[in-house]
């Protein structure tokens, strides 16, 4: 909304600021941390007040989480408010891809509170229907990528005529173009995603440091994407327009840092369904704006090792009736094992920042 202020620069110099992308993704970054830091409190009040009991604590879980009992869950509200108005501020909405990222994270966060809601009502584990809220973030995300698709392939300088096909990391020639069956496969990365980051939403702190990583890095990458030059140079495909997309990823970290402040063991809040999986939609979303989709399984291994721990876990019990992991997903294993949450937390945090170093890599390394 800010960046309006641009036609005012002939006037007042000052204004030229809101020019540049980076500008407004510090400011953006800035503006969500102190939104959250500011109302943050008065909402873990009227939470806590309003659910009682909170989120309901596995029953087969570790010994450990019993005392987390009584936690308010659906502080994704903090985070998504904290994204959604620094981003109405700073970023350009006249853009597709930011209307696009933002269609997806409200409307994943609103699938994930009516599932925290129905979990809270009813103090159990098990909310929204498994497959009609997978259907429903089928529809959300086909939208989503159909317009970035179009918007790429309607103008040759707006996207390249790359907008249908899937790019390969270390390849700087290599595309497929899947036409208009691109929809479904950007459909189920953004899918994909909101729920990899949901499963790995179970410990203090666990899942919002490396969503903050994944930001940081897909920030990066969408400005480069973005910037013809820089594109140019590292050998990726140029999608103009994506840059403004980090303005969008400065308001996660943003918002991330202050959520953070909150969720630190021992947390106060839970994200819950409501921002896990809208943090989840909006990098998934990222990805396929700036034709990064296999980067992003790189930048957010954390994330697939946790979803695939479950797939086999499940997988395996179904064929053989035995389990592969003391629980799953794995950050549990590992609590069973005998490691304390921080280490887990922690050693986690480290493979995240590990992960998104090897996935920058691929941006040269072609």
């Amino acid at each position: 909304m800010l960046i309006w202020l641009v036609e005012l620069a002939d006037h007042f110099q000052l204004f030229n600021l809101f020019r540049y992308i980076t500008f407004r993704t510090g400011a953006a970054l800035f503006t969500s941390a102190a939104i959250v830091f500011l109302f943050g409190p008065r909402m873990i009040t009227s939470l806590r007040i309003r659910q009682g009991k909170g989120q309901p604590i596995r029953a087969d879980g570790p010994q450990t989480h019993f005392k987390k009992a009584g936690t308010p869950t659906m502080g994704g509200l903090m985070i998504l408010a904290g994204i959604v108005v620094s981003s109405l501020l700073w970023a350009d909405l006249s853009n597709v891809y930011v209307v696009a990222t933002l269609l997806v994270t409200l409307g994943f966060g609103a699938i994930g509170f009516y599932d925290d809601y129905l979990k809270v009502t009813k103090q159990t584990d098990k909310g929204f229907s498994g497959k009609a809220r997978l259907a429903i973030e089928f529809v959300i995300a086909g939208i989503a990528v159909y317009f970035m698709m179009h918007t790429a392939l309607s103008n040759p300088a707006h996207g390249g005529g790359f907008g249908s096909s899937v790019a390969f990391p270390f390849f700087k020639d290599f595309l497929i173009d899947l036409g208009i069956f691109f929809v479904l496969f950007g459909g189920f990365v953004i899918v994909a995603a909101g729920n990899a980051v949901n499963l790995t939403d179970g410990l203090d702190g666990l899942a919002i440091v490396p969503v903050m990583i994944a930001s940081a890095s897909f920030g990066v990458i969408a400005y480069l994407a973005g910037n013809a030059v820089f594109a140019g140079y590292l050998q990726i495909n140029f999608v103009p327009g994506t840059g403004e997309l980090a303005v969008i990823l400065g308001a996660v970290i943003g918002a991330g840092l202050g959520f953070l402040w909150f969720n630190a063991p021992p947390a106060a809040i839970f994200m819950g369904d409501t921002g896990s999986l809208a943090l989840g939609g909006l990098i998934g979303s990222v990805a396929v704006a700036t034709k990064h989709e296999i980067v992003m399984v790189i930048i957010g291994g954390l994330f697939v090792m946790e979803t695939l721990s479950v797939i086999i876990q499940v997988g395996f019990f179904k064929m053989t009736g035995r389990r592969v992991f003391l629980m799953a997903p794995i950050h549990h294993h590992f609590e069973k094992k005998g490691w304390t949450e921080s280490q887990v937390v922690i050693r986690f945090w480290i493979i995240a920042v590990v992960l998104a170093m090897v996935g920058l890599s691929t941006l040269k390394l072609r």
